[in-house]
């Protein structure tokens, strides 16, 4: 007889004796007072943290705008969409919210979906339906949910080296010239803080009659003059042709969407079974995200401080000696190269520091590259910032973990 459980057993005992299983903490966010939060124990004590690693990068998920709008959507609305858009129809909020994510986009349509994930799964597997024997080529380093969404197309792809526009054009330009072909890369990656070369990309793209798939789920609402993301600030919004984005990071909800031509969107909407067989984002959720674009596209002093915090922190940790990894972007990731250390140090930080980082291991990044991955916040201080500073150097000290350089 086939032993199940312990096979299933087997399969968690491996991820432990790798130095990388997971515990998650369990945390009460207090309303209005971001980063700060409660931990409760395994014992059941309480005890006050500060978050160093959300994606909430702007606090909006506390922002009073954002709230009222839930609120005054549950009051009028109720708590669900009541199924698929397809049955049930389309709340008005999402309805408003897909007008405004264009506008901002500066694209003719945008869709909804119930996170980013799904989004690049459903939009990216779905697109090798309506394009027959579309080539796909990928940044080595793109997200899972793109790599998911890729392979579950089953088309022709091809990986091309991180940000390596040279080997890039090598597979492009080997490709049929008369074959349908996308590049998806993403603008900030989030573990390592670098950022695409658009302009690049997006001339390789022409030169070959490539579309381009842009994933920004780590730049929209803190790149740009309104907070639309890298495409933004580089002015290349109307030459990408399809924008992916999350509302679960610095929008501060939940869900994801694309944004393109009109009839690239009504395509996907029509084929994508990604969208199609899912329930809808409750009104909720659209409303608040609804409001937090709103608020975000006329804030531009919020962008302003997220980057100087950002830098504070990288400038702190290279004046303590420790190894800050180079990052372009608002990524603060500090190098461990150990899975058992990366997890150690994490595990202290929280216990005796009140510190809240999650140890960011394989397979999210490479085994050697394992690091904590800091994102501070505009609502970040120099108390906060100090504080973490001391801690991470008397650690760092006392579990014995090199602070080799980090080339640049």
């Amino acid at each position: 007889m086939f032993d199940y459980k312990s096979a299933f057993q087997n399969s968690v005992e491996q991820v432990r004796s790798e130095g990388r299983y997971r515990v998650f903490a369990d945390l009460k966010r207090v309303r209005g007072q971001f980063p700060l939060a409660t931990r409760r124990r395994e014992d059941g004590t309480e005890q006050d943290v500060v978050i160093w690693c959300s994606n909430d990068y702007l606090g909006m998920g506390q922002h009073p705008a954002v709230l009222d709008a839930m609120h005054d959507a549950l009051d009028t609305v109720g708590a669900g969409a009541g199924g698929t858009r397809n049955i049930s129809g389309t709340t008005r909020s999402a309805v408003d919210l897909e007008a405004e994510l264009a506008s901002w986009h500066q694209k003719e349509a945008s869709l909804l979906f119930t996170s980013g994930y799904v989004g690049n799964e459903a939009t990216l597997s779905t697109l090798q339906k309506i394009l027959p024997g579309l080539i796909i080529f990928s940044d080595a380093l793109n997200h899972a949910s793109m790599i998911e969404g890729i392979r579950n197309g089953g088309g022709p792809r091809h990986i091309f080296r991180h940000n390596d526009l040279a080997h890039l054009e090598e597979l492009l330009a080997a490709a049929p010239a008369g074959a349908p072909k996308l590049i998806a890369f993403e603008s900030v990656y989030s573990m390592d803080g670098d950022i695409a070369d658009l302009k690049g990309t997006i001339a390789l793209a022409r030169k070959y009659n490539a579309m381009t798939y842009l994933d920004e789920v780590h730049a929209v609402g803190l790149y740009g003059a309104t907070g639309a993301g890298v495409a933004e600030r580089d002015g290349v919004q109307d030459q990408i042709d399809i924008i992916e984005c999350t509302m679960g990071k610095a929008i501060g909800v939940m869900g994801g969407y694309i944004a393109a031509d009109a009839v690239i969107v009504d395509a996907v909407r029509s084929w994508a079974s990604g969208f199609i067989f899912t329930t809808s984002l409750p009104p909720a959720l659209t409303a608040g995200a609804l409001a937090s674009v709103r608020h975000l596209k006329q804030h531009s002093e919020l962008r302003e401080q997220h980057q100087e915090r950002a830098q504070a922190l990288k400038d702190r940790f290279a004046a303590a000696g420790l190894p800050v990894m180079p990052s372009e972007s608002h990524i603060v990731p500090v190098l461990v190269g150990n899975p058992v250390h990366c997890k150690k140090i994490s595990d202290m930080l929280l216990d005796d520091y009140g510190i809240y980082v999650q140890p960011i291991n394989y397979p999210t990044v490479p085994k050697g590259t394992e690091r904590l991955r800091f994102t501070p916040s505009p609502n970040h201080d120099d108390d906060m910032m100090n504080k973490l500073v001391d801690a991470m150097d008397k650690l760092f000290s006392h579990c014995n973990v090199a602070r080799r350089p980090v080339a640049a």
